[in-house]
């Protein structure tokens, strides 16, 4: 049978598939926000009940995000080894940025080219990197203009109605900006790239493939040799029930996904064009 290599914990799949749930849902009930003007906008709310109902849901939703962030972060906290501080947080399985990195993003661009050698990855890639820190500054804009936005009459007692409009409009902003970060870019490299197609079940089965991981990331492999500790974390594969529904749900969640990206900006251009004329 074809051994796999653990890459993630139950608890991290469960944090992921929580985070991507309430992400596509405030994205579904905020462009229902921006776009009310249009019939698209009135159908996404809808879906909901309504433009209020819509609203209600994308408040609890944006509080139910900056809970899952602050657990996050505790469970972050628990996780250093605060006796070998600050060498425990900066090794090969941090997920903290480190000069080889930037090393490998200028390699890895030489062998795109036919430049180079491919880089000799270790447990974690420079743009797996960037889109964990993207998520810490993503939630923290989100989150605290969300915050002021969420009761506008009462944050008026404190600031000028000008400085809501700003707010308003760098929390939009910012959203599409990580719609399109995620539904593009992330989604590109995790699930269509030659050898991940049609997806990569990594997130969900919480395992990939060794020989594909000795392809894809030496370094890790031969490090886990080294230490001794690669037969421990060898597993069978799931069952092929479980796969199933993992590319049903996945495939549902990127189709949906890609829908909102299409028809949000389509939607956003049109109105530019309606605005200019």
């Amino acid at each position: 049978m074809m051994m796999r290599l653990k890459r993630f914990t139950r608890a991290q799949r469960l944090f992921h598939l929580l985070l991507m749930l309430s992400f596509v849902t405030q994205l579904v009930t905020g462009l229902s926000q921006m776009y009310i003007g249009t019939e698209w906008g009135r159908f996404l709310a809808s879906l909901f009940g309504g433009y209020k109902r819509a609203l209600n849901i994308h408040k609890w939703g944006g509080l139910f995000m900056l809970g899952l962030f602050f657990i996050h972060v505790l469970y972050m906290l628990k996780r250093i080894d605060w006796q070998r501080f600050p060498k425990s947080v900066y090794g090969p399985d941090s997920l903290l940025p480190r000069w080889e990195d930037f090393g490998q993003v200028l390699q890895h661009l030489g062998w795109l080219l036919g430049l180079s050698r491919p880089p000799r990855f270790d447990r974690w890639g420079y743009w797996e990197k960037f889109d964990y820190w993207s998520v810490f500054w993503g939630i923290t804009i989100l989150g605290g203009t969300g915050l002021v936005l969420y009761n506008p009459m009462a944050s008026s007692l404190y600031m000028p109605g000008w400085v809501l409009n700003v707010l308003l409009w760098i929390h939009r902003i910012e959203a599409i900006l990580a719609m399109t970060h995620v539904f593009i870019i992330h989604f590109f490299i995790g699930h269509l790239r030659r050898h991940n197609f049609p997806m990569d079940l990594v997130m969900f089965d919480g395992s990939v493939d060794l020989e594909k991981v000795r392809l894809e990331r030496p370094a890790w492999v031969e490090r886990l040799e080294q230490q001794g500790t690669l037969e421990g974390l060898l597993i069978q594969s799931s069952p092929l029930s479980m796969r199933i529904v993992y590319y049903v749900f996945g495939s549902a969640i990127m189709i949906g996904c890609l829908y909102l990206l299409v028809n949000g900006l389509t939607t956003g251009v049109e109105m530019i064009k309606w605005l200019i004329h």
